[in-house]
């Protein structure tokens, strides 16, 4: 990750406005509030997971970080924002709620509207910014959750919580398309929370637990892609669900629940084929890989779908003119 500023070595006079300064540049126009007369002592750091901002604060002076108003960009497209509480404690304040997140503890927050977050002791966090269609959950549904802990105790946010963290620490080690494809699995597994999460706020609408339900089903069927069993029957157990009603909530999207396994495999499949990162693996390897074990129905399926035989696709991407 890059320091972005390191108080220690800003001469005293200048660091709370030097603080303020890289925090806005960083995060957006923000109001930062601490006491005068103690010394501010930290550090930011930050770095980019593909589409993902990804930043690191370290601080031992309690203060807190403002987003007012006025100080919001009308009609910005300004991102959601994920912050993971590494150690110490947080409190974040949007929507008239308050979440208090301990080390392991998650929250969303919205950068198009006020909130506050305050440190008032030392703390370590992190905080991750998506583009606003990244996280595949209705806008109403993200502002009823919005200031609300989730705990890296249970859930899916204790899959979400270890890898932010690993995230955070590690950032600035990945491979270009490593770190691509790591965003992806960080926006679904932050989305399958979110969602999680959402369907246990009995005032949903139904309209909207629908939406949040179908979200969870794709990223559970996201998760499962490589699990050759995988079916209409195993993804509507698992969400406790009538088939017949699964069937249902596809049938607003125009397509079926195997139409859309089998879609979702065949393009998981097309990625890894022109992808140079597995070019040493079978065409055959990758396949099954995705839950399509069987060559000849693969290759079939491929073909009728893209055009061109899988072997022959994978050729015209790694060997353009070749």
């Amino acid at each position: 990750m890059a320091v972005l500023i390191h108080a220690g070595d800003i001469p005293a006079a200048r660091r709370v406005q030097a603080w303020l300064d890289v925090v806005c540049d960083t995060l957006g126009p923000l109001d930062v509030r601490m006491d005068p007369d103690v010394p501010l002592e930290g550090r930011i750091e930050a770095a980019q997971l593909g589409p993902i901002g990804v930043g690191r604060i370290q601080t031992s002076t309690p203060h807190g970080v403002h987003r007012t108003p006025g100080l919001i960009r009308r009609g910005g497209p300004e991102p959601y924002r994920v912050v993971l509480a590494l150690s110490g404690t947080i409190l974040l304040g949007q929507d008239g709620r308050t979440a208090r997140l301990g080390s392991g503890d998650l929250a969303v927050y919205d950068f198009a509207r006020p909130y506050e977050l305050v440190y008032d002791s030392a703390v370590r966090l992190a905080v991750f910014s998506l583009p606003r269609e990244a996280l595949a959950v209705p806008a109403d549904t993200v502002r009823r959750l919005t200031a609300v802990a989730l705990s890296g105790d249970g859930g899916t946010a204790a899959l979400a919580a270890p890898l932010l963290r690993r995230v955070a620490e590690d950032v600035e080690t990945y491979r270009p398309a490593s770190a691509t494809r790591l965003a992806t699995v960080v926006t679904d597994l932050l989305t399958t929370t979110v969602a999680e999460h959402a369907s246990q706020v009995a005032e949903l609408e139904p309209e909207t637990r629908e939406r949040v339900l179908l979200q969870r089903v794709h990223a559970f069927v996201e998760q499962h892609l490589g699990d050759s069993g995988l079916s209409p029957a195993m993804v509507a157990a698992a969400h406790h669900v009538s088939l017949r009603y699964l069937h249902r909530l596809f049938e607003s999207q125009d397509t079926t629940v195997a139409a859309w396994i089998r879609h979702r495999r065949l393009e998981r499949c097309r990625r890894d084929l022109a992808d140079p990162v597995h070019v040493d693996q079978s065409v055959s390897t990758i396949a099954a890989r995705w839950g399509l074990p069987d060559p000849t129905h693969f290759s079939r399926l491929f073909r009728r779908v893209y055009g061109t035989p899988p072997a022959e696709y994978r050729r015209a991407c790694l060997m353009p003119g070749g």
